[in-house]
């Protein structure tokens, strides 16, 4: 038997590509993982592991290019765009802009919701087999506001997730002040989405490949693609540091590194990298009940066991990983607008990471074959809400590749749709 050949090879070993890989396994597939690094070392270690319906609407929305104009000249604000000449960050912006009509967000938003929906579910799945501990708790989440212009967001959203059959509601400060006693709240109110959750995204990362390690799939870490051979219409090789390996299907989750490990088959997409940044506490004395977004501010607070993680902005520099202070501060600047009594550290206190979020410009995520590649799919371009559909982005993919119908149509993720 060829160690080196499988029925299912998969490069990049984040949340997405570790969800293909369990529901590969469970379908009877020869399954073998490789990862540049260790598993989980990329946007699946820090982010704010916020999960669920809640996340329905695109990044691409109807006013985000006027908002995201006058961020972009303010070094501590939501939003960046470092100037540079690039014709894929062009050509990326351009039909990101043309993806932000009414029209378009509303063709999305029942795509999007149904998605997520179905996660949540094998999250729940998941999280109750006994091989799997990973914080998952079905919490809820506030969306709190400051201003009369939040307040309207606010509103928007809430009305919008009734809408579409979710449990959401506008609360005042004292409400929010009840279901969060521990907390001096500044904030004048929130919008409480009642059906979301929030897990450990480094936990779940860990867990899941300690379970497909364990005799289930080939795992290759710190294993860097450098190349492939194509004949024919399909992959026949990709070539590592170690090894050379073969399969009957090539499926690329290497997130925000996706467009470059194509771009050596000669096949283009349009995914734009937006970094992040996190700051992860130690115990607080504060505790919170579930998970907090600052509406204005845009950022996330998450409660994961013990410790508390702040996460936000969107800044879109390339593949450009170094950690800008100033944006990291600004994220602890924000918190007391709205809490005056949480810990927050002091500047350089805390783990600070940053991580790669892949973006496409329509806010759906690739998800399926190539055209002219006929063993080769791709599982990518999630943007901010990567863990949240992670499961179910490795269940479309799985079940593609075995040959089962899925009752989600993959037709809007088509990855040549640009």
């Amino acid at each position: 038997m060829n160690e080196n050949h499988s029925d299912v090879l998969i490069i990049g070993g984040g949340a997405v590509g570790l969800s293909v890989a369990y529901f590969a396994w469970q379908h009877g597939a020869k399954v073998t993982l490789v990862d540049k690094g260790q598993l989980g070392s990329g946007s699946s270690y820090g982010n704010a592991g916020l999960v669920g319906p809640r996340y329905f609407v695109p990044l691409a929305t109807p006013g985000v290019i006027a908002k995201g104009l006058r961020w972009m000249f303010n070094p501590e604000s939501p939003f960046y765009i470092k100037p540079r000449l690039s014709r894929d960050l062009f050509s990326w912006l351009w039909n990101f802009r043309k993806a932000c009509s009414r029209e378009r967000m509303e063709r999305s938003l029942p795509i999007l919701l149904e998605l997520n929906q179905e996660s949540y579910r094998l999250y729940q799945e998941i999280a109750g087999l006994p091989e799997f501990e990973f914080g998952f708790e079905n919490s809820g989440l506030l969306m709190m506001f400051n201003s009369e212009k939040g307040k309207k967001d606010c509103a928007y959203l809430a009305g919008l997730a009734l809408e579409y059959g979710l449990e959401a509601d506008l609360i005042d400060r004292d409400q929010v002040a009840q279901l969060e006693p521990d907390l001096k709240i500044v904030a004048n109110g929130a919008a409480r989405f009642k059906m979301d959750g929030h897990l450990i995204p480094y936990r779940f990362v860990e867990q899941m490949g300690n379970f497909l390690s364990n005799d289930r799939i080939r795992v290759l870490t710190e294993t860097a693609v450098s190349g492939f051979q194509r004949k024919n219409g399909k992959v026949q090789s990709v070539q590592t540091n170690d090894a050379t390996l073969t399969a009957d299907e090539i499926v690329v989750t290497g997130g925000s590194w996706s467009r470059q490990l194509l771009s050596s088959l000669g096949v283009s997409i349009l995914l734009e990298p937006a970094k992040g940044y996190s700051i992860t506490l130690p115990p607080s004395k504060r505790r919170l009940k579930s998970p907090l977004l600052l509406s204005e501010s845009k950022v996330a607070i998450t409660p994961m066991g013990d410790r508390l993680r702040f996460a936000g902005t969107l800044e879109l520099a390339g593949l450009d990983l170094s950690i800008n202070k100033r944006r990291v501060e600004a994220i602890r600047k924000a918190v007391p607008q709205y809490l005056s009594n949480l810990d927050t550290g002091a500047p350089g206190e805390g783990e600070v990471w940053s991580g790669m979020r892949p973006c496409s410009p329509d806010g759906l995520p690739f998800l399926g074959r190539f055209k002219d590649i006929k063993n080769l799919s791709i599982a990518t371009g999630h943007g901010m809400i990567g863990i949240s559909l992670a499961p179910i982005s490795g269940k479309l993919i799985a079940d593609n590749l075995a040959g089962k119908r899925s009752a989600i149509d993959m037709a809007p993720f088509q990855p040549e749709r640009f």
